[in-house]
């Protein structure tokens, strides 16, 4: 049985631009996340989660918001484990699609979802970086000579 709680009250740093929300229900890798009234995220928007739950967890989950509920709730699917997450939590949007580092320096390299670096060689200096969702190349964009 899936149950959802009622608004706990939270605070909106006016020193911060981003919007301020808080997780209401979860289930495996997705959850709901309600936010200020007008503060809706637009899809695919990436929602933080960092901080310590009741047990003293560390908790820091990226999620991707997928789909708009109404009433100043969406739902979001995690990009890593939610172990130790509970509902109250606090969320923040930060504004922006999920990017990941691109160029030649990513050549040979292997990453997570979220642009981290899974192989063991270090952090990737990108200064370019592209949204996860982006339209393929048109044709003629594309280079027809074969190359080595």
């Amino acid at each position: 049985m899936v149950t959802k709680t009622s608004s706990p009250s939270f605070e909106i740093s006016k020193s911060v631009e981003n919007h301020v929300g808080y997780v209401t229900q979860i289930i495996g890798p997705v959850s709901d996340v309600a936010l200020s009234p007008g503060k809706m995220p637009n899809i695919y928007n990436s929602l933080t989660v960092k901080g310590r739950n009741p047990a003293g967890q560390e908790i820091n989950v990226t999620r991707e918001v997928q789909q708009l509920l109404g009433n100043n709730e969406v739902r979001a699917v995690a990009m890593s484990a939610t172990d130790g997450l509970t509902r109250g939590m606090s969320v923040v949007d930060t504004g922006a699609p999920l990017s990941v580092p691109v160029g030649e320096i990513t050549l040979g390299r292997i990453f997570n979802v979220l642009g981290e670096p899974v192989d063991n060689m270090g952090p990737v200096e990108s200064s370019i970086k592209f949204p996860i969702h982006r339209s393929a190349p048109a044709f003629t964009q594309l280079d027809t000579k074969l190359s080595i």
